[in-house]
């Protein structure tokens, strides 16, 4: 008999490498954990730096996202620290269930909510509409010179900063209609007028997550953590008191920068007014949703800049009373399930264990205990209140280059450095030195990975990372100087140095 016909072969498999940052990162975990137990350190705190560790490389490296490292770190912390001795009674273990309670602390604090909160708010002007009506009302007033076009860009950023507290969202919500403007112009696509366009507003929503309390994730999380280990907190209005003068200069200098750096081919965009105008046609009249969420907006900037002075009430506090207006029935512009899927919920799991992370770090005794090497091995402790805020914002921006993320940044290295700044000897404001390292968390000028708006810009194709540095560069270097003037100055007159 003739032989049967052979068997198919199996469809080949697609194997999946491990990364080689979780690699890396489990390694560095190993390492720490296998150095001898350093003197005053408590093994809690020996294995907390470990987990530390192991965060910033997989942080680093981006070998996993955000959301799935940050349930590995709440695993680590659970398993790790349970099976510690316990730093009040070292006789017994934490146990797992305590620690993951404190791998959990980051979820109840009003910090996070606050961010929960945000997000929700940006959703609701997606969902309406209002954010791209805000821009292009704004852009009409500020006129189409192409040097009025890169002021409307700054503009439109530092309204919806106050309205909509997510940068991300902010640059999402600005792109598609400068876009659609620079095509309507029919300006190149690679012209330095389209490039400068797409680059001011990267940058400007940069600028503005320093001038601005709840313009970013990151300024909630460094409140977050002043008020876990410092017992204290900034209001809105006091961060927008100290911040806004350092954006309002940057923001000159940045269409400055770009203006010499970048030339515009033109001076003016030919029917500029006309396509502004279209666009605003196109969109209708103002919705009662519109209304209703511009009052509430509105209302939430008077609350916000009012606290402490005309009432008693918390940011978190009038935040969430706001989003029980904007979700009511017939009242409210919104229901969950509109909102539910414009919600990044990777966000709020990372802001919680990142708050845990920096609060382990605490209870454990492991950022005191690092806070105290640094101090000693740096001579720190012998230099001034500018002095020290001089080298740890330096460090920041330094270290920024390897985050793509503000708040992973916030989650690793904030908590060490209120830890150093609770061990220098010396009279200076600690919450006050902790805002202001919070502001240089916000450097992300100088590649595109080193913030999500960045890379939305990018996605345009209007420039490359070449140019966009050249522009950071510039805006690196003046913004630190003038944070030190600042420091040496203004700030020093408000109490905050």
């Amino acid at each position: 008999m003739p032989s049967s016909a052979p068997s198919a072969l199996p469809a080949s498999k697609t194997k999946t490498a491990i990364p080689l940052g979780l690699v890396a990162g489990v390694i560095a975990l190993i390492v720490v954990l296998l150095i001898p137990l350093p003197q005053g350190l408590p093994v809690a705190g020996h294995r907390m730096l470990a987990i530390l560790a192991f965060a910033v490389v997989v942080w680093i490296t981006e070998a996993v996202s955000y959301e799935a490292s940050a349930i590995i770190i709440t695993a680590l912390i659970a398993l790790l620290i349970g099976t510690a001795p316990n730093i009040q009674n070292p006789a017994v273990e934490y146990g797992t269930s305590a620690a993951i309670g404190m791998a959990l602390t980051g979820f109840s604090n009003p910090a996070l909510a606050l961010v929960a909160g945000a997000l929700f708010i940006a959703a609701a002007m997606t969902h309406t509409g209002l954010d791209r009506r805000i821009a292009l009302l704004t852009l009409s007033r500020i006129g189409t010179s192409t040097r009025r076009v890169l002021v409307g860009c700054i503009a439109v950023t530092i309204v919806l900063s106050l309205v909509v507290p997510s940068a991300t969202a902010r640059s999402a919500a600005v792109v598609p209609i400068m876009m659609g403007i620079i095509t309507a112009f029919a300006v190149e696509k690679r012209s330095n007028v389209a490039a400068g366009i797409m680059i001011v507003v990267a940058q400007a929503v940069s600028i503005w997550n320093v001038g601005i309390q709840t313009a970013a994730a990151q300024n909630l999380l460094t409140l977050g953590f002043m008020d876990k280990m410092l017992g204290q907190r900034v209001t809105w209005s006091d961060w927008l008191v100290a911040g806004a003068p350092w954006a309002i200069i940057m923001s000159v200098v940045l269409v400055f920068t770009i203006l010499k750096l970048m030339p515009p081919e033109a001076n003016e965009i030919a029917g500029g007014r006309e396509t502004i105008d279209r666009l605003l046609a196109d969109l209708g009249p103002m919705t009662g949703q519109q209304k209703r969420l511009l009052c509430v907006s509105v209302l939430l900037l008077l609350a916000w800049a009012t606290e402490g002075r005309l009432h008693r009430y918390d940011t978190t506090t009038t935040t969430y009373v706001g989003l029980v207006l904007l979700m009511l029935p017939r009242i409210g512009v919104m229901t969950w399930k509109d909102v539910q899927s414009r919600i990044p919920w990777g966000t709020v799991i990372v802001f919680g264990v990142g708050i845990s992370l920096g609060t382990a770090l605490l209870t454990t005794q492991a950022g005191k205990w690092l806070g105290e090497q640094v101090v000693q091995h740096t001579g720190l402790d012998a230099l001034g209140a500018i002095g020290i805020f001089a080298v740890l914002a330096a460090f920041l921006i330094l270290v920024h280059l390897g985050f793509a993320s503000a708040t992973a940044l916030t989650s690793a290295m904030l908590p060490i450095l209120i830890s150093v700044l609770t061990t220098l000897p010396g009279e200076f404001s600690r919450p006050g030195m902790t805002m202001l390292l919070g502001f240089t968390v916000s450097y992300g000028f100088l590649l595109p990975i080193n913030a999500p708006q960045n890379m939305v810009c990018l996605g345009t194709d209007t420039f490359n990372a070449r140019q966009f540095a050249k522009v950071g560069i510039v805006l690196t270097i003046v913004g630190y100087v003038l944070m030190l003037l600042l420091a040496a100055t203004y700030w020093r007159w408000l109490g905050w140095i």
